[in-house]
């Protein structure tokens, strides 16, 4: 690289990463109106009389219309874009929270949850989309793990906070709290976000990094001209190829490895998102409001492994020469095998060693998490991108369901979390299989090419 390259690289406008903590911003509000079903555990049993299988179908209700409207919403998002997708869904969030907050009946606050499920739909898929549009493939993995982060931060500092006010105010207060955030959050998200295109504060030198920096991942470029002092602008973009189709995507292998792998781990982020309060309360004996501080510990340690190893890490290897596929298959499989630390909280019996073993699962698991996220962008098509998170979102979401569901039979029948833990591990173990033998090396394939 020219000494002149360094220099206008270190004065580079850094417009990108305030998109990048937008989408993270958006992703710990979206968050802490998943966690604080959770947090209401007890207050939702004894406002509405109901069991921990019924709460367990409470839990998942959000999951149901997340999951069945993913792959529609890819779709929509490939077609329309991620700002006027994402405005809509922004409103919505606000306003099934509010609903949640003054349900009169468990029917109201299911009719909330399922409202809740479509608002939110489009947000992974949505920054996926967005990160792919406004980063360079170097860049992806840290601008991913700033909303993918997020999601950790969100239990870390959610579960207290939220907790708190429950304990003081009581749920509906909990519930409407989150409700003004997202309204907050909208009007942020209008205010700021635009397509890289259609941005009036988006430098031509940054644009320009975009584009070149991704090569093959943002753009096919032919040069006018022969000799390679040719300047970026002497470049002509090629149109893009047009999308794929939904089943056309559904029989790639990468795209079903790296979906069975994000629904292996989405299905023990979901247990402990919707669970792990419960767990340490009832099944270590720990009252509730320490429930909700230690609660927090592993969820730290996941948005530091998310962020600095996943993110940051990962970024700094390849833009140092390292093979790009290895670094980011190595930290996929290694980090989601760290998840098998589950089994270890399957036979605690206090709460240190629970909390150690959670913290180890998590934060391998939060380590992969960025690394899938910034895949869409890598094995697809850009026209595909929106449509193959869906796709990875949808299976994700299908284990959102299960979770909660199935674990709330389970302790039901077995008063015991082992079985639980267990049932998850067994699950991890096919998702690490689907990415060895299925996602494979991370590259577009021919046809996506």
């Amino acid at each position: 690289m020219s000494t002149q390259a360094v220099e206008q690289r270190s004065v580079l406008p850094h417009r990108r990463w305030r998109i990048a903590w937008l989408l993270g911003i958006g992703v710990l509000v979206n968050y802490f109106d998943r966690v604080n079903l959770s947090v209401s555990h007890g207050a939702l049993i004894a406002a509405f009389g109901i069991s921990n299988v019924v709460f367990g179908y409470l839990s998942a209700a959000y999951n149901w219309t997340y999951a069945v409207c993913q792959m529609p919403m890819g779709v929509i998002l490939d077609k329309w874009g991620v700002r006027r997708v994402q405005r809509a869904g922004t409103f919505l969030w606000s306003v099934a929270t509010f609903a949640a907050a003054s349900a009169p009946t468990l029917g109201g606050l299911f009719g909330a949850r399922f409202l809740l499920g479509v608002a939110e739909a489009p947000t992974f898929p949505a920054n996926a989309k967005a990160i792919g549009a406004w980063f360079p493939a170097k860049e992806r993995s840290m601008a991913t793990s700033l909303f993918d982060g997020a999601a950790k931060l969100a239990s870390a500092i959610g579960v207290p906070a939220i907790g708190i006010v429950l304990i003081r105010a009581g749920w509906r207060w909990s519930f409407a709290l989150t409700g003004a955030l997202s309204l907050a959050y909208f009007l942020f998200f209008w205010r700021i976000y635009r397509e890289p295109h259609e941005d009036p504060e988006l430098s031509e030198a940054e644009r320009e990094y975009i584009a070149c920096e991704s090569g093959s991942e943002n753009k096919e470029a032919e040069k006018v001209g022969a000799d390679e002092d040719t300047p970026v602008a002497a470049y002509v973009a090629r149109p893009a190829p047009p999308p794929s189709g939904l089943l056309t995507l559904l029989g790639r292998k990468k795209v079903l490895g790296l979906a069975l792998g994000f629904g292996a781990y989405n299905y023990v982020f979901y247990l402990l998102l919707t669970w792990l309060p419960s767990y340490l309360s009832f099944a270590l004996h720990i009252n509730l409001l320490d429930s909700f501080l230690y609660t927090s510990v592993p969820w730290f340690i996941g948005t530091f492994t998310d962020i600095a190893i996943g993110g940051w890490l990962v970024d700094v290897l390849v833009q140092r020469g390292w093979n790009s596929s290895g670094v980011r298959r190595v930290v996929l499989i290694g980090g989601t095998a760290f998840g098998l630390g589950i089994l270890g909280a399957a036979h605690a019996h206090d709460a240190t060693h629970a909390l150690l073993w959670i913290s180890v699962s998590l934060g391998g698991l939060s380590a992969a998490a960025p690394v899938g996220w910034s895949l869409p962008s890598l094995i697809a098509a850009p026209n595909d991108v929106g449509t193959v998170g869906g796709i990875i979102n949808f299976s994700s979401q299908i284990s959102g369901i299960a979770a909660p569901i199935i674990t709330g039979y389970v302790v039901a029948a077995r008063h015991s979390y082992a079985w639980a833990f267990g049932v998850s591990a067994i699950y991890l173990v096919i998702g690490i299989a689907g990415y060895i033998f299925l996602l494979g090396k991370i590259e577009r394939p021919a046809e996506a090419a």
